[in-house]
């Protein structure tokens, strides 16, 4: 029903005129390429490339990290590494289960799409609905996208490609099912949302701050030499770790003190942002969701136990 959904939702979408993504690659480091998406919100007028993804030319081929919020922009991107490289692609990574990650993975089916088990699992899950709500928020740029899954489970660990040894590290702090990606020959770090740099970041499957915080402490004692965030700019140096634990100690700190305080949902949203991240792109907008996830859990843990038995 979902699909005959999504087909009557593309049949009635007025008709654009070829939209093109025009995505650019971009070298960062020796054989690796970034495809930098807006740190803007999902909308017609960027076709969901709000993203960042990136690939590796390897002697033995291609190695694809993320594939993008649509099939159009799937076949971009494959269009864009043959303007690269003539090596073909033999792999797909996928750093977690987000529709701007990974719905462009119909453009890559002749390949291995790699994911961890969790991030399969949730894509199984909410693929659907999360491609529903693509295709009313940025149109006709969806048009003929279907979920497609995983075919190869990753285990963390060293693998290698041709003269590349990536190691695949598993986290949580985002999704609960978390790969991030660490280049031993370049020292390219590719930590998926994990890193949200210059953008404020998103919470819907977050299983908690301090999770997340533990996991930002991991990536930053890692031998990076750069760093490619899931959205915004990449670093070479360690701002975009110091940006991402101080936001999420603020965020932690603002709810629990919410909570204490016995404050409403609607008072925590009107909640003054500190001036330090005025910068940050959607800081209003993702505070508001972020309170409707999260908040209710912070709120439960103010409530007092009241054991059964009899009263005096």
């Amino acid at each position: 029903m979902r699909w005959m959904l999504l087909l009557f939702i593309t049949l009635s979408l007025p008709a654009l005129a070829d939209p093109d993504y025009a995505l650019k690659p971009r070298q960062i480091a020796e054989d690796t390429w970034l495809l930098e998406g807006s740190t803007d919100n999902f909308a017609k007028s960027n076709g969901g490339n709000i993203v960042n993804t990136a690939f590796i030319v390897t002697e033995k081929g291609v190695v694809v990290i993320d594939t993008g919020p649509s099939k159009r922009y799937g076949e971009a991107l494959r269009k864009a590494i043959a303007t690269t490289t003539d090596k073909p692609v033999i792999q797909v990574l996928l750093t977690h289960h987000h529709p701007d990650h990974v719905l462009g993975n119909q453009a890559f089916t002749d390949v291995p799409i790699g994911a961890f088990a969790g991030t399969t699992e949730l894509l199984r899950q909410q693929g659907e609905a999360m491609a529903e709500n693509m295709y009313r928020l940025v149109g006709d740029w969806m048009r003929g996208t279907e979920v497609v899954l995983p075919t190869q489970t990753l285990t963390p660990g060293v693998q290698s490609f041709g003269n590349h040894d990536l190691r695949l590290l598993s986290l949580g702090g985002h999704t609960g099912a978390d790969l991030t990606i660490l280049d031993q020959k370049t020292g390219v770090l590719f930590a998926g949302d994990l890193v949200f740099y210059q953008r404020a970041l998103t919470t819907p499957n977050s299983p908690g701050l301090s999770v997340w915080l533990a996991d930002i402490a991991a990536l930053q004692d890692l031998p990076w030499t750069m760093i490619v965030p899931g959205h915004g700019p990449v670093a070479t140096d360690t701002k975009p770790f110091e940006q991402m634990r101080d936001y999420l100690t603020w965020l932690d700190q603002l709810m629990r003190d919410g909570a204490a305080h016995g404050s409403d949902m609607a008072e925590m949203i009107r909640s003054p942002i500190p001036e330090r991240f005025a910068g940050i792109s959607l800081s209003r907008y993702e505070l508001i969701r972020s309170v409707s996830h999260l908040y209710p859990r912070y709120e439960r843990g103010q409530m007092r136990r009241v054991d059964s038995g009899s009263l005096n």
